[in-house]
């Protein structure tokens, strides 16, 4: 059964971000629209967790930071 989404107007996540981002955080999805008319689709990158590629773990190389020499040599 498809998880339904929830649909939220522009003003309303602009006025309430951080709880839109706390309810994407726990695995919900919603379609912003504006002006009665779709204009994107908010979810967590798990959601779509093909489109995404680890390429480097930077918190193997250093919790505190990363010079850019270590990038480059990584890479």
């Amino acid at each position: 059964m498809a998880k339904k989404e929830t649909i939220i107007g522009l003003k309303e996540l602009r006025e309430n971000t951080e709880k839109y981002i706390s309810r994407v955080g726990k695995g919900e999805s919603f379609m912003v629209i504006r002006r009665s008319k779709p204009v994107f689709k908010i979810s967590s990158p798990e959601e779509d967790a093909e489109l995404w590629e680890s390429i480097i773990d930077f918190t193997k190389i250093n919790k505190r930071g990363v010079r850019l020499e270590d990038v480059i040599a990584r890479v």
